[in-house]
This record gives structure tokens, sequence and C-alpha cells, in this order.
């Protein structure tokens, strides 16, 4: 009977130093909490509110119940959203922005009591539509293509001024994407088959002037060649005369005075030839 109640004994007090024990892990567990690396956590006091300093990497201690850890990823994040935007002479405009966000670690209780967890996702896509239909609205729209430097770089000082009033800082602005509406992608189209055409005809100008050029330099070849052959043969006309009348000089001078007056004028020629 003794025995039994020994072993009663030794089993409730087992039972209560596992509950014990239980209990206690418990509330050590409750009361730990870690914050992983490129985090930092922000602590919530059920009777202070949330508390003003922000809480690093490592295993902290916190009053269960009293107090509830929120984790924020202060790492670097990448976001992309679509804008449709209307130009200075009433183009639209579809743009792609994509930002690099990380929230300001020292403003960490602000964000989280106004904005909360989820603060880029409320914030950036709002000032990111309002600061891109403010820029692309002071150019035009082929402007948007050969001033793009300038158009990426108003659009980034902007955004980074605007997410500073959240306490949000951005690493890099972007403009990854930019297209036209249909009426002004066909425009552009016809302005570059124009273009084209202009281009194959200043072409077939510049070839027929060319071939103009090249007419006139054969041509005047072609009349150097015959006033060369002319000049050759009015020489050989000259000899030929030359030689016909000192064959018949001779036999002129035997003759009556008109023949004499024939062969004097035919000589008289030929030196003007000559």
């Amino acid at each position: 009977m003794g025995s039994s109640q020994e072993v009663v004994s030794l089993l409730t007090n087992l039972a209560r130093a596992a509950f014990g024990l239980g209990l206690g892990a418990s509330v050590l567990s409750a009361s730990l909490y870690n914050v992983d690396g490129g985090q930092r956590a922000v602590l919530f006091d059920r009777f202070r509110g949330v508390l003003d300093d922000t809480v690093g990497e490592g295993t902290h201690f916190l009053v269960p119940w009293l107090q509830k850890p929120f984790i924020f990823d202060i790492r670097t994040r990448p976001h992309a959203f679509s804008s449709v935007s209307g130009t200075k002479d009433l183009q639209m405009v579809n743009l792609t922005l994509r930002v690099l966000s990380r929230p300001d670690v020292v403003r960490l209780p602000y964000i989280f009591q106004h904005l909360g967890l989820e603060y880029d996702d409320k914030v950036l896509p709002s000032i990111g539509n309002e600061v891109l239909k403010a820029v692309v609205a002071q150019f035009n729209a082929d402007e948007l293509l050969t001033e793009r430097p300038r158009v990426s770089a108003l659009v980034r000082e902007s955004l980074v001024r605007r997410a500073k009033d959240f306490n949000i800082l951005l690493d890099d602005v972007a403009i990854t994407h930019l297209s036209y509406g249909a009426e002004f992608s066909k425009a552009v189209e016809q302005k570059q088959v124009a273009q084209q055409e202009a281009e194959r005809s200043k072409f077939i100008v510049m070839k027929a002037e060319q071939e103009r050029r090249a007419a006139i330099i054969r041509a005047e070849g072609e009349n150097r060649s015959i006033k060369g052959k002319c000049s050759l043969n009015v020489k050989e006309l000259q000899c030929s005369l030359l030689a016909r009348w000192k064959s018949n000089a001779d036999w002129a001078e035997s003759k009556p005075l008109s023949v004499r007056l024939w062969a004097f004028a035919i000589r008289i020629s030929i030196s003007q030839m000559n």
C-alpha cells in the first residue's frame, strides 16, 4: 500500500515538473524573437504604442502579450509599374517605370504607424504615376525619344524627392519601356516611308546628274576625235594639192597666160592653207 502511494506521488511530481518546464519553455519562447540579416523590427506596446527605437539583427527579448514585434525588410527591392500619360502635343504614351527602393531605417516606426508593412505598394505606384504624367506633359511625343536621357533624369529627380516625403529611399529609377498609341505609330511609320521615298528620289536625281555629266564628257571626247580627224584630212589635201601643183608647174609655164594665172591661183591657195 505504501509503495503504491510513493509511485503515485512520484508520478505527480514528475507531471508537475514537466508542466512547469513546458510552461517555462513556452514563456521563454514567447519572450524571444529573431531579426534576420537585412531586417529591422519595430515593437508595438499595448500601453505605450509603437516604440521609437528600431531593433537590429539578432535574438531579442520582449514582454509576452504586452509587446509584439513587426519585422521590416530593409534591403533594396525592385518595383515596376506602368502608366498611360499624355504628351504636350496630346499624344498618349505607354510607359513602364522600374525603381529600386528601401525604407529609411531611422523612420521605420513612423512608416509603420502611418503606412504599415506594405508601405511601398501603397506609395510607389501612386507617386510614380503622378511624376510620370507631370514630366511627360512637358515634352512632345517625338522628344521623348530624342531627349530620353533628359526625361529619365527629370523623372528620377522628381520621384526621389516625392518618395523622400514618405521616408522611402530610391537607389535607382529607370524607364524600361516606352510605346505610343496606334495613331501616332501609324504617323511615324508614314513619315519614315516618306523619308525613304525622298532619299530614293534624291538618289535617282544624283544618278541622272552623273549620267548627264558622263554623256557630256563622252560627247566632248568624240568632238575632239572628230576635229583631229578633220585636221588630218586637211593636211592630206594640202599635201596632195602641193604635189599636183609642183608636177604641173613646168607644164603651166609653157601654156597661155590664162593657164599660168590658173596655176598661180592654185599656188596662192595652197600657201594660205599652210
